[in-house]
């Protein structure tokens, strides 16, 4: 997962869009439901770049078939080191199709989700803009639905 790798370490959000699937689904660590769609996915990574401070992949794991990638990384929220990782599965397409992040210790998880709970009301904007240019549905309505 080069491709992706490459993105986000560079901040190219568009890049990261990119490579994602329409029907992503975004499964964070610190909401209880899943976030579907690729708007949303699109502004929570947005969201997330803007929370983690000194955020650098420092290992990748990937299966035999190419389809699930491991990548292991650590970032600093809220003055608390946190280590974690994106496991992403790529659809028959190339896409990702599923999108999900792991972190620990507890301590970096609560503050990762204050402050995205901070950033929560410009991530909903973010994805109804993105929805609206493409005429879609709400993409407030998953997001109201996976709201932690």
């Amino acid at each position: 997962m080069q491709a992706f790798r490459k993105a986000v370490e560079a901040g190219d959000h568009d890049a990261i869009a990119a490579l994602l699937a329409e029907d992503v689904v975004f499964t964070s660590p610190v909401a209880f439901r899943p976030y579907p769609g690729k708007a949303i996915t699109a502004a929570i990574l947005r969201g997330v770049w803007r929370v983690f401070e000194d955020f650098r992949y420092v290992r990748v794991i990937e299966d035999a078939g190419g389809r699930d990638h491991v990548l292991v990384f650590t970032a600093r929220v809220g003055g608390r080191t946190v280590h974690g990782c994106d496991m992403l599965h790529l659809g028959e397409d190339g896409l990702i199709d599923e999108f999900t992040v792991m972190v620990r210790p507890l301590s970096a998880a609560q503050a990762l989700s204050a402050a995205m709970g901070e950033q929560f009301a410009r991530i909903s904007r973010e994805a109804e803009a993105a929805v609206a240019a493409e005429g879609g549905a709400s993409a407030a309505e998953g997001a109201a639905g996976a709201a932690h």
